[in-house]
């Protein structure tokens, strides 16, 4: 898995924040040209579609938290205009992510397209391209997008969309086929939110927790604790069925080199540890304990190797069986790494060919809780990405990742 660069992140963070001013502002305009916010329908808003899609987001906004004055029937819109500006910039951003990595597919022929390709398709329309590779990515992640979405509806305008589709452009194509940019992306949405509400000193509530806590774990710190757990895991299995391989290996890259992963491409243990066990000598007898004794002084170890962090011999015998559960799993940062890994055990314990190891480790292996919904949708992508640059692109097995922190803020019969 490539990192995303420092300066490639900084640039990102400055694009993120600057969209969702623009998003917001934009989605502000036009819930308010809807008279959204109103006790009563403007007077421009007649036909069916408007007045239904306007009673729609009056109905959402209530279940997501905006009150409603039950005098005067105005009502707030703010976080009806923050979920609105996320539903489009992020629909715009997931359909770039598919795009550079060839992944963005037309509909109807079931053919991956190219920007260029949906630029021509774009103008063929008469629309603006972002509009139209949303719409394809859209088709490909209905978990995500849902096509009754009334947010998706909303018309954002014109200067909105340019703008918008400025700062997209602006990003380099590298920033897209990074593994860990997309956890970046809500992290960077979320920063001035966090700021305001950490320099305000008031107290955090279920609205502002998300953003408050959520904090992004650099890639070295999630490939160092998936190796000395699972790959250690892995070692201890390998070293037990070649405990030569234990005593005669004369170092850790020895040891990570035998080990490495052949399978899709292969995958590479860099972070896995490993120690000697210090060797009793006979005067200390079969009771001492391993390097006890006073007069080993400081000599080093020159027992087999194991582990650093050891083996898990309590844990189940094959990758078939692991489960592994980030319950705060954020935009699914943990996950897509232990995916990466897992596919490539299950092919290298089982046969399995890619595809089937991929849809057996979405099924078997991999879950996911969050608190913030936005995150879950953002993991659920970033799992299925992985998936497709693995395996190619195809209807998958549902990822098993799942937000458990949506309060119930409406009447039942809203919901």
């Amino acid at each position: 898995m490539a990192a995303l660069p420092s300066n490639l992140r900084r640039e990102l963070e400055r694009t993120i924040i600057q969209a969702r001013e623009i998003a917001e502002q934009g989605s502000r305009e036009a819930l308010e040209a809807l008279t959204v916010h109103e006790g009563k329908r403007g007077s421009h808003v007649t036909s069916e579609a408007d007045i239904a899609l306007r009673n729609h987001l009056r109905a959402h906004a209530r279940q997501i938290g905006d009150r409603r004055n039950s005098q005067s029937g105005t009502q707030a819109i703010d976080r009806l205009v923050q979920e609105c500006a996320y539903e489009h910039w992020h629909r715009m951003i997931f359909a770039r992510f598919l795009a550079e990595n060839s992944l963005l597919v037309e509909p109807e022929s079931q053919v991956a397209v190219s920007l260029e390709d949906v630029e021509e398709l774009a103008r063929e329309e008469g629309i603006d391209r972002w509009e139209l590779a949303g719409r394809y990515a859209q088709q490909s992640l209905p978990a995500i997008f849902r096509q009754d979405d009334p947010l998706l509806q909303v018309q954002l305008p014109r200067e909105t969309r340019l703008q918008l589709d400025a700062v997209l452009d602006a990003l380099p194509s590298e920033t897209f086929l990074a593994d860990d940019s997309l956890g970046w992306v809500y992290q960077f949405w979320q920063s001035a939110e966090k700021e305001r509400v950490n320099q305000s000193g008031d107290k955090i509530t279920g609205e502002t927790l998300s953003a408050v806590t959520q904090l992004f774990t650099e890639h070295y710190m999630v490939l160092f604790l998936l190796h000395n757990t699972i790959g250690a895991w892995h070692a201890g299995k390998v070293l037990a069925e070649r405990p030569a391989l234990a005593e005669s290996a004369k170092s850790e890259n020895e040891l990570r080199d035998v080990l490495r992963l052949s399978e899709a491409g292969g995958y590479d243990f860099e972070y896995l540890r490993f120690v000697r066990t210090n060797t009793p000598s006979p005067s200390q007898g079969e009771g001492r304990g391993e390097g006890n004794s006073d007069d080993d002084g400081d000599a080093e170890p020159t027992g087999p190797w194991r582990p650093m962090g050891g083996s898990f011999d309590g844990w189940p015998k094959q990758a078939a069986e692991l489960k592994v559960l980030d319950p705060c799993c954020g935009s699914g940062h943990f996950l897509v790494a232990a995916f990466e890994l897992l596919v490539r055990l299950r092919m290298h314990e089982e046969g399995l060919s890619v595809e089937r190891a991929v849809d057996a480790v979405i099924q078997d292996n991999l879950f996911g809780l969050e608190l913030d919904p936005r995150c879950t949708q953002i993991a659920t992508f970033n799992v299925a990405l992985e998936a497709w640059k693995q395996g190619g692109f195809r209807e998958l097995p549902a990822p098993q990742i799942a937000c458990s922190g949506v309060p119930v803020r409406a009447a039942r019969r809203e919901w």
